[in-house]
C-alpha cells in the first residue's frame, strides 16, 4: 500500500486532520469487523494485519500496514457505520487517529486533495483486484506462490543466497493470505523447500528462485507497487 509519505504533498495534509495518537499492542485489535467505524488511522509505527472472516470461519488477510499507511478508508462517505474488515496488531506501535467526519469534510472542501485521494484509492482497488484474480485463477498453489512474490516485493531484501523476507510469518499467517488451511500451506512449502525454491530458517523465508514462482502462475509482471501485500 502506498504510504501517505509516498503520496503527493497535497495528501500529506491528511496529517492536519489528526485528532490524537493511540498506542497499539501486539495481539490486540485496533478495530474489528462489525464495530462502529467513526475513525481512520495513519500508522506511525508497528504493523497491522487487515483481514476478513470468510463464511466458513477462516481468516483471509487482505494486506499488512506499516509506518505511514492509512487504515479504515473503506468507510469514507459510506452510510454504513460499521467496519467491513478487522485490524489486528502484529507488531506494537502507535497510530494517529483521524475522525471520519473531519476527513470527509476536508475532502468535500479541498478539490486537489479529493482528486489525489481518488487516485490513491484507485491504486488500492487495483492491488485488491489482482490479488483476488490470483486466488481465483490459480488455485491453492498459485495463491501461495502469488503471496510469496508479493511478500518479497514488500519486505524482501536481496542477498547472495536469494531474496530474504524480513517479515517473519507463521504457516498459519501465510495460509490466511491464501484463504486456505495451514495443512495445505505446510505441504506446499515442503515441496518448495525440497526443490530448493525457498528455504526457511526460524520462520524467516528466503526465496532462491523467484522466476520459478512467477512462471508457475503465468506472472503478468504487474508494476511492483501493485504486486505487494502492503
Amino acid at each position: 500500500m502506498q504510504s501517505v509519505k509516498e503520496m503527493s504533498v497535497t495528501l500529506s495534509h491528511l496529517f492536519d486532520t489528526v485528532h490524537h495518537n493511540r498506542k497499539i499492542e501486539k495481539g490486540t485489535f485496533l478495530f474489528q469487523e462489525g464495530s462502529n467505524a467513526d475513525e481512520l488511522y495513519i500508522v506511525q509505527s508497528g504493523i497491522l494485519q487487515i483481514s476478513k472472516i470468510i463464511p466458513d470461519g477462516r481468516e483471509l488477510t487482505i494486506r499488512m500496514c506499516s509506518k505511514g499507511e492509512l487504515v479504515g478508508e473503506l468507510n469514507l462517505f459510506s452510510p454504513s457505520s460499521k467496519f467491513l474488515l478487522s485490524a489486528r496488531v502484529v507488531e506494537s506501535g502507535e497510530v494517529a487517529v483521524i475522525k471520519k467526519e473531519t476527513l470527509e469534510e476536508k475532502l468535500s472542501q479541498d478539490l486537489p486533495l479529493s482528486f489525489e485521494f481518488i487516485q490513491w484509492m484507485s491504486q488500492q482497488y487495483r492491488k485488491t483486484q489482482t490479488k483476488f484474480r490470483d486466488l481465483v485463477l490459480h488455485g491453492k498453489k498459485g495463491a501461495l506462490y502469488s503471496t510469496l512474490i508479493r511478500i518479497s516485493n514488500s519486505y524482501g531484501i536481496k542477498t547472495t543466497k536469494g531474496i530474504l523476507v524480513e517479515l517473519p510469518l507463521t504457516n498459519q499467517e501465510l495460509a490466511n493470505f491464501c484463504g486456505t488451511s495451514r495443512e495445505v500451506v505446510n505441504r506446499l512449502l515442503s515441496d518448495l523447500r525440497r526443490t530448493n525454491i525457498i528455504s526457511i530458517d526460524k520462520g524467516t523465508i528466503t526465496i532462491h528462485d523467484l522466476d520459478f514462482l512467477k512462471r508457475e502462475i503465468d506472472c503478468e509482471d504487474c508494476p511492483v507497487e501493485i504486486c505487494k501485500v502492503d
